[in-house]
């Protein structure tokens, strides 16, 4: 893309026409850059098939962070010096033409594929993150997501993976201005490649910092932030400032990419879901990176060549960036299509298909969308095409979001007509007269709002008086008509005790109770010390858990209610004091202490059994896949219910003021567990209770009481 030269007739110089939007002259591709690609996108697609065989392979996004920092600040930085300024507007306009066609024709077919084959339930969140991700905002979205314990089980969406876009979009909107700003800076000082250098330095060192600091106390979100990734992209940009003063020996070329490439190898096989990443443990695959690109500058032949420049590495990286956007999208969807859960030679067809889907998309969209007229000549007219473009995107998404919410309501309507009755839920498998078809096909097999089990009451509100630490919040469900005698009640513990809270607010009403609560998801509420939670471990959680846990049993023992609910996911919250004992023994004198300050205190502690697995033992989106053959979603009793620590903790105490509500018999007969019972889906997502199932126990939890 270049700027039209006009002769000035009076000053007989040349001046700047009009910016037209022209292709550039293109210089060679690196075939090492190339290769890089390759594997990234090999390493994402492999851990995102396969992710407890490949499960270091995000690092893959890492490499192409550093590879876009790079190439970017090489092309922005001759500008510089050679104009002293930069065409910016050209520049988001190549951006544009060079990204936006092949990413928005992915998210609008996308949408279509999830109207057509994925469960209605689905449609608005999809609509949501579409939307994100066509702003470039999904990152932020999804680091929202990530600290909201209700969304944690969420399904992804086809826009999952636009994160890492997100974030390459907010820096190529930024760079440039601050590259220019260091510049004029810098021509102040008389030096302003020096300055350059140093400030992206300091950016890097900052970012890197900030990295390390935010990975430790808020793994979750860190992940997804653009802070915590810059310094990733300056990696490549002081690569690229230093280029020309760089020259390797061919001995010292070959030690350095051996290096980098070791370095990125033994980042991807190593890593898993325990790496506090990025933080520190980005370094390695981003130095491994930097590594593999310095060992090539000015090189004719970069290391290694004779691999990385084979034909099928190449094409890899040449369509690197479709097979990122199409990749993704057939995973999420493929389930549904072929209803069943991906095996290994499913997962290896959608490779088979990604690839040429991808090269035809690189081909037809991504290299002609550069000369399309419809993309303008100018970036006015590229700009206006992108805003036609979103506008698009949001009709699609608000159609898809739309037809959700219709659903939804057709939806509720079935379940209230439904509701009820001697056989409907759990009650079928345990009516006195045995029920016609008691695991029969669900009236509604798609969770969707009316479904959800942390739904609360308007009669809730949260007390403001009540913040001890750790508590994110106390809420009071006041049903006693101003009774001074009423029943008091508390409900806490994590997710699995909220999972109760739609009967106990149910029975509160029936019964005049004044019903408080207090949850913490992923934490069980104990004197416990937490060390993971599904597999996953988090320092400051865990600190912040046993935080929570004091508070709260405080706040119950001051209150001295009359009844105290309990239940925590304690098959997948597994403890560390340190001693060496078993998960029961420090999970039975862990919650003794608290259940017999608050029997101590008065009160009546029912501790309610965890209901069976559902997402570690089956698809956890079986019963939507099997709308007509719930029996597909049955599992072995002794596989979806092994031993629960809570019972044995019960067991433990022997203390009359504590006891047991074991509801096992209404999921499961003597064999089996179900996901469909009486006509109901059992859960709402991979390990809670659809919240219509959950509220028609409320009168075999009040037998027990």
């Amino acid at each position: 893309m270049t700027e039209t030269q006009e002769l000035d007739l009076k000053s007989g110089e040349h001046r700047a026409g009009p910016t037209i939007l022209r292709r550039p002259r293109r210089k060679p591709l690196r075939k090492d850059i190339q290769a890089l690609r390759a594997v990234a996108v090999g390493l994402v697609v492999l851990n995102h098939l396969w992710p407890n065989r490949a499960t270091g392979g995000y690092v893959g996004v890492d490499i192409f962070f550093v590879i876009s920092g790079f190439l970017i600040t090489s092309h922005l930085a001759k500008e510089l010096t050679s104009t002293s300024g930069l065409a910016i507007a050209r520049f988001y306009a190549r951006r544009i033409k060079r990204l936006l066609p092949a990413a928005f024709l992915v998210l609008i077919l996308g949408s279509v594929a999830v109207a057509v084959w994925v469960p209605y339930s689905e449609w608005t969140r999809t609509a949501r993150e579409v939307m994100m991700s066509a702003l470039y905002v999904g990152n932020w979205s999804l680091a929202a997501q990530s600290v909201d314990y209700s969304a944690l089980t969420n399904n992804a969406t086809i826009a999952q993976h636009y994160w890492s876009l997100s974030v390459e979009e907010q820096f190529y909107l930024l760079w440039p201005l601050v590259l220019l700003g260091l510049y004029k800076l810098g021509q102040r000082w008389s030096s302003p490649r020096t300055v350059l250098l140093a400030g992206v330095a300091l950016a890097a060192l900052a970012s890197l910092a900030y990295s390390v600091y935010f990975t430790a106390v808020a793994p979750n979100p860190a992940y997804f932030v653009t802070p915590v990734r810059v310094w990733e992209f300056a990696a490549g940009a002081i690569v690229a400032l230093l280029a020309a003063k760089i020259s390797l020996s061919r001995f010292w070329a070959m030690v350095a990419a051996a290096a980098g490439w070791l370095a990125v190898a033994v980042a991807a096989i190593s890593f898993n879901q325990d790496t506090q990443f990025p933080g520190w443990a980005a370094l390695l695959p981003v130095l491994g990176t930097v590594a593999v690109i310095v060992a090539g500058i000015g090189m004719a032949n970069a290391p290694f060549s004779r691999v990385l420049a084979v034909r099928p590495v190449q094409l890899m990286g040449n369509i690197s960036y479709s097979i990122y956007l199409w990749h993704w999208p057939m995973i999420v969807v493929a389930p549904y299509l072929l209803g069943s859960e991906l095996n290994s030679w499913h997962k290896l067809g959608i490779i088979l298909v990604c690839i040429p889907l991808a090269w035809l998309t690189k081909v037809l969209v991504e290299d002609q969308g550069k000369s399309w007229k419809m993309l303008g000549k100018v970036p006015r007219s590229t700009f206006g095409a992108m805003i036609v473009g979103m506008m698009v995107l949001a009709l699609v998404s608000g159609g898809l979001a739309w037809g959700g919410h219709m659903q939804e309501a057709q939806a509720e309507a079935v379940q209230s007509a439904e509701y009820g009755g001697p056989c409907h839920g759990p009650a079928a498998l345990t009516a006195k007269k045995a029920c016609p078809d008691p695991l029969g096909p669900a009236a509604v097999t798609v969770m969707a709002d009316a479904n959800k089990y942390y739904a609360g009451a308007h009669e809730c509100a949260v007390d403001p008086t009540r913040n001890p630490p750790g508590v994110g919040a106390v809420a009071v469900c006041d049903y006693s008509d101003g009774d001074a005698d009423a029943t008091t009640v508390w409900l806490t513990g994590d997710s699995h005790a909220e999972q109760w809270k739609l009967p106990l607010l149910d029975l509160a009403r029936k019964n005049h109770w004044k019903l408080t609560y207090s949850l913490v998801g992923g934490c069980p509420i104990g004197d416990v010390t937490l060390d993971s939670f599904e597999g996953k471990k988090n320092p400051s959680a865990s600190a912040a858990c046993r935080t929570a846990g004091q508070s709260i049993a405080a706040m119950i023992e001051h209150d001295r209610p009359d009844k105290v609910f309990y239940s925590t996911f304690a098959r997948q919250e597994l403890l560390e004091d340190g001693s060496g004992r078993s998960q029961q023994v420090q999970y039975s004198e862990g919650l003794a202490a608290f259940w017999q300050r608050w029997a101590d205190a008065g009160s009546t502690v029912y501790v309610l059994a965890d209901p069976p697995l559902n997402g570690l033992v089956r698809d956890s989106k079986c019963v939507a896949m099997n709308p007509n053959e719930p029996l597909e979603c049955a599992v072995d009793r002794s596989t979806a219910q092994p031993v629960d620590p809570l019972l044995g903790a019960v067991a433990a105490m022997a203390n009359p003021h504590v006891r047991l509500i074991d509801l096992t018999d209404h999921f499961c007969d003597t064999l089996r567990c179900y996901g469909v019972v009486g006509n109901v889906a059992v859960y709402y997502d991979a390990n809670h209770l659809n919240g219509v199932f959950s509220k028609l126990m409320a009168p075999f939890i009040e037998r027990k009481l």
